[in-house]
């Protein structure tokens, strides 16, 4: 009985806090704009209020969080009471402030990482696809033998070679996922250099990158943007499960993935902290799935 009530409040949350963002982002959105929130499906609504609430709390989290972010305010594995209301680490660190810092710091690093990922993939493999011949060979043979060895073990490999810190950490998994960005870039870009617009540019004198930039990117700039926000899911969570395994985000930065393995230790006793950053993890990632879907389904153009 329980378990059921708790589904059913969380579908009335779900419900509510769905309609309440559609109902907001329809009144202020422009007047042209209207339409496409009004017709939005709560899902959507519902990922871009929980998408919003992680933006504000990573922009102002040394204005919301009660405590600095490695500050010990007091004993190791405090219980839930005030004024610590989701208790301490185990070095007595505030896991309210810990949590809040956190998405600063991994989703931040993640949408970076992502962001360079997409340039370097989206600009080679539609630079490819434009030139073709040799070229397009070559890259696309060195790209096929980058994703042959799997994302997680070649990003291990890398931090252990190169160091972890945060720098790192983004150039190797931008790099990683770049791989597989080229593949879908220069995937759409053929598609595109085939038609007769992309030939009469051409026949214009438009050099290679007015080409990319006028003609082909705002063509291929629908399926680019649903891959970038699942790519994002991908690196947040691969950021998640490296922090977990040690070799992410170093302490005392606060990281949600390496927030799970500290506390693992509670697990045993029956305490569900470690689970917060844990459910902080699952629920971007499924707003930002949401908010993908809904995008893919207005590109396809169906109706239904």
């Amino acid at each position: 009985m329980t378990v059921l009530l708790s589904v059913l409040g969380g579908l009335g949350l779900f419900f509510l806090i769905g309609s309440a963002a559609r109902a907001g982002l329809h009144a202020a959105a422009p007047s042209r704009h209207k339409p496409t929130f009004r017709d939005m499906p709560l899902t959507a609504s519902f990922g871009l209020a929980v998408i919003l609430f992680y933006v504000v709390l990573a922009c102002l989290a040394p204005v919301i969080a009660p405590y600095g972010e490695s500050e010990v305010v007091g004993a190791q594995y405090l219980p839930w009471a005030a004024p610590h209301y989701l208790g301490t680490d185990k070095l007595g660190r505030d896991m309210l402030t810990r949590l809040i810092y956190g998405a600063r710091n991994t989703v931040g690093i993640a949408f970076a990482t992502t962001a360079l990922a997409f340039v370097v993939g989206s600009v080679l493999g539609i630079w490819a696809a434009l030139m073709g011949g040799r070229l397009d060979q070559w890259l696309s043979r060195f790209v096929d033998a980058l994703m042959a060895i799997p994302a997680l073990i070649f990003s291990l490999l890398l931090l252990t070679i190169f160091g972890t810190s945060v720098m790192t950490l983004i150039l190797v998994i931008a790099a990683v996922d770049a791989t597989r960005v080229y593949r879908l870039a220069r995937s759409v870009a053929q598609g595109i250099v085939v038609m007769d617009y992309i030939e009469a540019a051409r026949l214009r004198g438009e050099g290679m990158w007015r080409l990319i930039r006028r003609e082909i990117l705002p063509n291929a700039m629908a399926p680019l943007a649903a891959e970038f926000g699942l790519r994002f899911c991908f690196v947040f969570l691969a950021i998640s499960a490296l922090s977990f395994l040690g070799l992410g985000i170093k302490p005392p930065t606060a990281d949600w993935g390496s927030m799970v393995r500290e506390n693992a230790t509670l697990i045993t006793f029956g305490d569900i902290t470690p689970l917060l950053p844990a459910g902080a993890i699952a629920l971007l990632t499924v707003a930002v799935n949401f908010v993908v879907d809904w995008q893919l389904h207005r590109a396809s153009g169906l109706k239904e």
